[in-house]
């Protein structure tokens, strides 16, 4: 990150996309066609941390972290509100479904990925207590308030919020959110600040201002290169979906893998690197700013246009909330993290997946 020369495929790949794009606009989408414009999606996206990466590396930490978990969450959002526009009926529980099946791949997929590895390769390591307590104190906020409590709301029948419940919610959402921000860079900023490691990464150099400049501006392009080809397979990744019998909520997993996938992979070089504090700062801060700011962005566009919105979990999710709220409490409380902890979130998270498959 701190070398002044870009490597080739932070900028081909962006350029690619677009080529890719303007390839499917013309020519339409084909079965050869998706395959090469879901793998060119998947390596923009890795550009597009990339970038995102060069510009946290001079903002510093945790403005770093903080750069990354938006980077990504505007990818899902954008997303999010496209797929609505374009099927108000049938999307009603897609942010629903893309919100939660992220908050369950971040909490036990990428932490329990981190502590696992992190664990079987320096067998014990460490991070700020007061930094994860915050973070989770929001998150149990953020997940009840806008995923549990629309189902026992009774203005609506059903999952769904009445339109001054809905503002509610998306008010609250950007409070909690905006007050855990503020807590993280200004008041209480050492809380999230990375334990010293031996690591070279972690004390190189931070980059030019024109480097980062000029990936802010790549972020850019690789961002709206990702939205629109996303948008441009989903019809195709819903047709092979029904092909196999595949519940709607696997399209929500799916959408959530893809934006956090290169997030996940950033969480685990600093694991490995015994940076668990880095690696945490990655994975709560992307699950707070998944929902913080994705149900504001739909909350609005659900008023604005008239178009329904569920967001109440069912009960089988309701309860995979709780267990996965409850050990990362239990596993987050004691400021020091081994190989068992991993298990357990890994355990859980293959459960949230084959009961999505199979409910």
């Amino acid at each position: 990150m701190a070398a002044e020369r870009m490597p080739w495929w932070a900028w081909t790949w962006p350029v690619v996309a677009w080529v890719t794009l303007l390839t499917v606009l013309l020519m339409g989408m084909g079965g050869l066609m998706a395959a090469a414009a879901g793998a060119v999606l998947v390596a923009t996206v890795f550009a597009a941390v990339y970038h995102a990466e060069v510009v946290a590396h001079r903002t510093g930490e945790p403005f770093g972290t903080l750069v990354l978990a938006v980077a990504v969450t505007v990818i899902e959002v954008a997303l999010i509100v496209s797929l609505m526009i374009a099927a108000p009926g049938e999307k009603a529980g897609l942010a629903r479904n893309t919100v939660f099946s992220g908050v369950m791949i971040v909490m036990n997929g990428v932490v329990g990925l981190c502590l696992l590895w992190g664990g079987a390769r320096h067998h014990e390591q460490g991070f700020t207590i007061h930094g994860a307590s915050a973070a989770l104190a929001i998150l149990v906020a953020l997940t009840t308030l806008t995923l549990v409590l629309p189902n026992v709301a009774t203005s609506e029948i059903g999952p769904l919020f009445s339109t001054w419940q809905l503002v509610f919610a998306g008010a609250a959402s950007l409070v909690l959110y905006g007050a855990f921000v503020f807590i993280q860079t200004v008041r209480h900023r050492d809380y999230f600040l990375p334990v010293e490691s031996d690591n070279e990464d972690a004390h190189a150099p931070p980059p030019s201002n024109r480097a980062a400049a000029v990936s802010a501006g790549m972020l850019l392009v690789a961002l709206v290169a990702v939205v629109a080809l996303a948008k441009a397979l989903s019809p195709t990744l819903e047709a092979g979906l029904d092909r196999l019998g595949m519940p709607e909520a696997v399209l929500g997993i799916v959408i959530a893998a893809v934006v956090l996938l290169p997030e996940c992979v950033a969480a685990l070089r600093a694991a490995q690197a015994n940076r668990l504090q880095t690696s945490l700062n990655l994975a709560l801060g992307s699950a707070l700013a998944a929902i913080g700011l994705t149900i504001p962005a739909v909350a609005a566009v659900s008023i604005l246009l008239g178009q329904p919105l569920e967001l109440g979990l069912g009960e089988k999710d309701r309860l995979l909330l709780a267990l996965t709220l409850l050990i990362g409490v239990i596993t987050l409380g004691t400021g020091r993290t081994t190989v068992l902890q991993g298990a357990v979130h890994l355990v859980i998270f293959a459960a949230f997946l084959f009961f999505a498959v199979v409910p």
